[in-house]
């Protein structure tokens, strides 16, 4: 049940300001209600490096038209998947403007990005509470004797309210704190070590075949992870590329090598060395990141306390496309609907804020989660990162090289590849079958 009304100071308290926070405190304060958002940066946005693809349909829905608002760097026209060997590099090319509207995908940067978004919320009513971390959950006894959050500490201050969201990342130590979700295995996480690298529009337009405004997702797998099971990306801003590599933090840590080596590795790639070339790294660091998919999901309403976002294990990672922003601000849309349908029953204990897990389910967020649930499972497959590669490297080898002999018939070249890779037919079968499960 809520708390008396003269013991709160605001309705509901949200932890983090990336997407997931900065649209729940969005969408609560537009409802009417008292919302505070606290970020633990002095600025959102600051703890954030590179950025990413944000598949933009469920923003535009909120902010119509958000691409020419919005501080996005280019619209995505082409989506690249490349398999690296340590000397070739195949890939699968698509390309399409497709409808002017809405938006299908768009980089950002989340320096730019995510202070915008928190603006929206400032300007539908949250009290932005930036460069503030917070130490702990307020809990006191419910009427069942669990514990029911209450509020925050910060320090030595604190803050009360009916309900906390916890979108504060892939730890989220709120929902850890009270017993609601544990600490992620290792194989349900992954280390990112990401880059931005200075370029040119003009170079950057000129490299990867767009136009001015437009711009390219290049999904990376096999000798850019050394074998470690992950990959890498590549995606152009205005005047920059995002670079790095996810590396699942259980066979990394098995590998015995650095994720920093790896990233090394893949930024002297030579399959990569033309799209990098002369680009100057203004910003370099790691961080963990969800990678669990829909096995990573768990509990995610308490007594008085939602988890969304991240925090709540919502990425998806299908080897084609990397995505949790689109997911994550699904997740606080459902979250805000859920919290003031709860506190207008003045029931926020678990039970009532179940709608909150009921939205989620009728939305995209956990049907598309549930529709790639095998996609970490597949992905473990060791020869995604080499053998497969190395197969299509061979075959395109014979295809396309003329030395003067005579040249050989397509199932010929196919049959000799296939031969040299080593494998068996029952295991291509059996990750064909798993892909397709899978994906």
């Amino acid at each position: 049940m809520t708390a008396g009304a003269g013991e709160l100071d605001f309705d509901v308290i949200v932890v983090g300001a990336g997407p997931a926070g900065a649209t729940a405190a969005h969408r609560l304060a537009s409802r009417g209600l008292s919302v505070v958002l606290i970020e633990r940066g002095e600025v959102p946005g600051t703890k954030n490096l590179s950025g990413g693809v944000l598949y933009g349909a469920v923003l535009d829905e909120l902010f119509p038209d958000f691409a020419e608002q919005a501080p996005i760097e280019r619209r995505i026209t082409r989506h690249v998947t490349t398999f690296l060997t340590p000397d070739s590099a195949v890939s699968l090319d698509y390309a399409s403007r497709g409808p002017a509207a809405p938006v299908n995908g768009v980089t950002v940067l989340r320096a730019r990005f995510d202070p915008w978004l928190a603006g929206k919320a400032e300007e539908a009513g949250a009290f932005l509470m930036p460069g503030v971390r917070v130490d702990e959950l307020l809990t006191e006894p419910g009427p069942d004797g669990r514990p029911q959050v209450i509020g925050v500490r910060a320090r030595d201050e604190t803050l009360r309210a009916s309900v906390v969201v916890a979108a504060d990342g892939v730890n989220s130590f709120q929902a850890q704190d009270i017993g609601l979700r544990g600490k992620p295995p290792p194989r349900h996480l992954a280390v990112g070590v990401k880059a931005v690298v200075r370029m040119a529009a003009e170079r950057i337009e000129d490299r990867f075949g767009v136009t001015p405004g437009e711009g390219a997702a290049q999904a990376i797998v096999g000798d850019c992870t050394l074998g470690i099971a992950g990959g890498a990306f590549l995606y152009t801003n205005r005047e920059s590329l995002s670079l790095g590599v996810v590396l699942r933090l259980d066979a990394l840590l098995s590998s015995g090598r650095s994720a920093v080596e790896v990233f090394e590795h893949c930024s002297r790639h030579p399959g990569l060395a033309p799209y990098l070339r002369d680009g100057e790294i203004v910003e370099y660091g790691s961080h963990l990141v969800a990678e669990g998919g829909h096995g990573m999901l768990g509990e995610i309403v308490g007594d008085g306390l939602v988890v969304v976002g991240e925090a709540a294990g919502l990425t998806i990672n299908n080897g084609f496309t990397v995505r949790g922003m689109d997911l994550a601000i699904g997740s606080g849309v459902a979250a805000a609907d859920a919290v003031v349908e709860a506190i207008g029953t003045g029931d926020v204990s678990s039970a009532g804020l179940a709608g909150y897990r009921r939205r989620l389910e009728d939305s995209f967020v956990l049907k598309d989660l549930r529709t790639y649930s095998g996609a970490p499972g597949f992905l473990e497959r060791e020869r995604l990162y080499g053998a497969y590669g190395e197969l299509a490297a061979d075959l395109f080898r014979g295809v396309f090289r003329f030395d003067g002999t005579p040249h050989q018939h397509l199932r010929v070249l196919a049959r000799t590849a296939w031969k040299g890779s080593g494998m068996r037919l029952r295991d291509v079968l059996g990750d064909g079958w798993a892909g397709v499960r899978a994906l």
